[in-house]
C-alpha cells in the first residue's frame, strides 16, 4: 500500500511580503527557499502541525485565518508528499527567531525578491500564489 507523507506549510503575509525560511535540502545539500513547513506528527491535527511548525521554524505563534488547498508533489528523490497549506495574515511584524537548527534564517520577502530564488519544491511559489488568487477556505472545513 503507498502512503504519502503528509506536511503542512504556512503562508504567511505581512502587507506586500511574505514569511521565507532558508533551509539546506537534504538531498542535494544546496540552500533551498521554503514556506515554514513540515510533517504532520502523530496526535496532531492539521492545525496544530501548522502551528507548531511555524513555531519551530520562525518563532513566531500565530493562528491560521483560512485553508488555501491541498497539493500533491512526487519530488525528485522518488518521495510522494501530501501537503496542507494555511493561510495567516499577520498585522503587526514580530522579531523571527528560529528554533529548529535546519533552518539557517527566516526572512520576509516579496514575490518580486525571491522571484529567482532556488525551491525546495515548485509549491512554494503555487501555494503564494494560490493564497492570492483563489478564496481562503473557511477553517471549520478541515477536520483533523
Amino acid at each position: 500500500m503507498h502512503k504519502p507523507n503528509v506536511t503542512v506549510a504556512a503562508v504567511v503575509q505581512y502587507q506586500d511580503q511574505f514569511l521565507f525560511v532558508e533551509e539546506k535540502d537534504k538531498s542535494l545539500g544546496n540552500l533551498v527557499i521554503n514556506q515554514p513547513a513540515g510533517h504532520l506528527e502523530l496526535n496532531e491535527t492539521l492545525i496544530e502541525a501548522c502551528q507548531r511548525e511555524l513555531f519551530e521554524e520562525t518563532g513566531l505563534q500565530l493562528s491560521p485565518s483560512g485553508f488555501i488547498g491541498t497539493y500533491r508533489h512526487l519530488a525528485n528523490n522518488g518521495t510522494d508528499y501530501l501537503r496542507f497549506c494555511f493561510y495567516f495574515k499577520l498585522e503587526e511584524l514580530s522579531p523571527l527567531k528560529p528554533n529548529d537548527p535546519d533552518i539557517v534564517r527566516a526572512f520576509w520577502a516579496t514575490l518580486a525578491q525571491i522571484e529567482q530564488s532556488v525551491f525546495r519544491s515548485p509549491l512554494v511559489l503555487r501555494c503564494i500564489l494560490d493564497s492570492q488568487s483563489r478564496p481562503l477556505i473557511a477553517l471549520d472545513y478541515i477536520c483533523g
